[in-house]
């Protein structure tokens, strides 16, 4: 298999940052936290959870830019993707929330936001080869 574009693999990762920002901050940061019981004030160390978040960012976009190949056609790669955060994520989020007891508005928070990041991830995997 020809080489993965890192540069596309490293803006993908990157894009996690600003749609969680968004998504996690004025769109549905109260609601989330509510929906989750977390108490703002209360979390872990920020280098910590968005440092680990990074990382994981890194190797779903790594994963997925490899999934799609070298050199995707766009619209298949944001079909793709948003396959993959329905298709996957959500469903698979959807099992452990069941077991765990959460609520469905979490659940759509968090499904909502991984849909997405997938969906963006193949829009720039698409364009940028």
């Amino acid at each position: 298999m020809e080489a993965i574009n890192l540069w596309a693999v490293l803006a993908a990762a990157l894009s996690s940052f600003l749609l969680g920002g968004i998504w996690y901050g004025p769109l549905f940061g109260k609601a989330w936290n509510a929906a989750a019981g977390m108490d703002p004030q209360k979390q872990g160390h920020p280098a910590k959870i968005f440092g680990g978040a990074f990382v994981f960012s890194l190797i779903a976009a790594g994963v997925f830019a490899y999934l799609l190949g070298p050199a995707p056609a766009p619209a298949t790669a944001v079909c793709t993707g948003a396959i993959v955060g329905i298709g996957f994520v959500a469903t698979s989020f959807g099992i452990n929330y069941l077991f765990a007891q959460r609520g469905a508005k979490l659940w759509l928070i968090d499904a909502g936001y991984h849909t997405l990041q997938f969906t963006l991830f193949g829009l720039i995997l698409g364009l940028w080869h």
